[in-house]
């Protein structure tokens, strides 16, 4: 395996506190922005306008997203290219969606040499949003329960299992401070990148709790503590490389994905990284904590 960090010897263990202050800083911050600023729901959860709109010729989805962009129209569009058509989504009441549509039909016709046909106008409610929502919550829960269990039959120990998804449960609520204070849309496409988040994070975590394990049967009398910074230390090179193969990926699709993928990538940034920092810095020094107290 290629590796960029040779022979590494970092405390970890030693340093858990200063890793616990960071997260109950950033935790806090949290919860602050949350009952302050609370999230930008989008259409999904909200509910709004939707407008399908036929054109005469085709018309690139660009087009039609900077004519929206330049009218300040906040909207989820939708693209049918057999048809020269698109479905154009814009939260709102109920009671606005003629407001709404007008706002959509003024932006459409600075489009240059291009005529379309208003072919659907309505309301579309949140129901099936949160339905959905209701679902992944589910989802999570059940999970997160299957987390715990499969990591304490894997590894003989629930402890490990609870901490993982400590750890995972940070590295999303992080990305969820991140998306409350940079006020940006969550929908059902960033509930995804929460889920994917998850799953990134507890995968990181289940190989060094491996090489944690496989230490303990190669070294039975090494103390715990020596035992963790080993392990943290012994896969950090291979940490590293994924994180940064991933952060790269995402890293392009910010800057060059669109508008579109602009959220989930933003959102796939901030758990890339703190999906590192938990699985380094507070799942095995949690374990350390835990098994120490125990011990007294």
């Amino acid at each position: 395996m290629i590796r960029i960090l040779h022979k590494t010897n970092i405390n970890f263990v030693k340093l858990r506190y200063v890793f616990f202050a960071i997260s109950g800083l950033v935790t806090l911050t949290g919860i602050a922005s949350l009952a302050i600023k609370g999230v930008n729901l989008g259409l999904d959860f909200t509910g709004g306008t939707m407008m399908q709109v036929k054109f005469d010729k085709p018309v690139p989805i660009g087009a039609v997203r900077s004519a929206l962009d330049a009218a300040k129209v906040e909207a989820s569009i939708q693209s049918f290219e057999d048809e020269n058509a698109f479905a154009i989504k814009v939260k709102g009441t109920q009671e606005n969606v003629n407001q709404k549509a007008d706002e959509i039909i003024g932006a459409l016709k600075t489009i240059k040499d291009a005529s379309f046909t208003e072919e659907k106008r309505d309301y579309v409610g949140p129901v099936v949003g949160r339905d959905l929502a209701k679902k992944a919550l589910f989802a999570i829960i059940l999970s997160m329960f299957g987390i715990i269990v499969y990591v304490a039959f894997r590894f003989s120990n629930p402890v490990w299992g609870t901490a993982g998804v400590i750890g995972l449960l940070h590295d999303v609520f992080v990305a969820l401070t991140a998306m409350s204070l940079t006020n940006r849309e969550i929908d059902l496409v960033i509930v995804a990148a929460f889920l994917t988040i998850a799953g990134y994070s507890i995968n990181d975590t289940i190989v060094i709790f491996d090489r944690m394990r496989e230490n303990m049967r190669n070294f039975p009398k090494m103390p715990l503590a020596e035992l963790i910074n080993l392990s943290v230390n012994e896969t950090l090179s291979r940490t590293i490389i994924t994180t940064m193969t991933v952060f790269i990926t995402v890293l392009v699709l910010f800057l060059f994905g669109g508008s579109a993928i602009n959220n989930f990538a933003f959102c796939m940034l901030i758990g890339t990284v703190t999906g590192v920092y938990s699985t380094v810095a507070l799942c095995t020094p949690m374990v350390y904590q835990w098994e120490r107290r125990s011990h007294k």
